[in-house]
């Protein structure tokens, strides 16, 4: 089972759709909690499911496994670390049971998307290693 992530900031919309392509991605999974952001361009909720469909790509909006605001607005007015985030993101998902949610099977070649640049430190990548815990063979990569 293979589980992507992706950030759509700091990339050409040229850049973001062939690495989608490049990499067998079927579907992604937008797990933002703003996906309509004026910033967002391309990335934006209202133009995003189009240019998926011309790259024969899915698209799905989770809101579910985005973060709380509180935890969101927390982490970028810096009154709380990135190691608290983490705690508080993964308790979130535990609290939202999630996993009973999700019918992981369906979930080959995804990729899961947020904004930031990297994954280092962004709820996808958490949200990526939540599922390779609690499903079996999941090999992630990070776009």
């Amino acid at each position: 089972m293979n589980i992507s992530t992706i950030g759509f900031a700091q990339k050409s919309a040229e850049e973001f759709f062939t690495l989608l392509t490049d990499n067998g991605v079927k579907k992604l999974i937008d797990i933002r909690l703003n996906n309509k952001s004026q910033l967002a361009g391309f990335a934006n909720a209202k133009h995003l499911p189009y240019f998926l469909k011309l790259h024969n790509i899915g698209y799905e909006y989770k809101p579910e496994l985005a973060p709380s605001k509180e935890l969101l607005n927390g982490y970028k007015d810096k009154s709380i670390n990135w190691e608290e985030y983490i705690k508080v993101y993964n308790k979130i998902l535990i609290d939202r049971d999630i996993i009973k949610n999700i019918s992981i099977n369906e979930w080959d070649n995804i990729v899961l998307l947020c904004s930031e640049p990297t994954a280092k430190q962004c709820h996808r990548r958490l949200m990526a290693e939540y599922l390779a815990q609690n499903f079996e063979n999941i090999k992630i990569k990070h776009l």
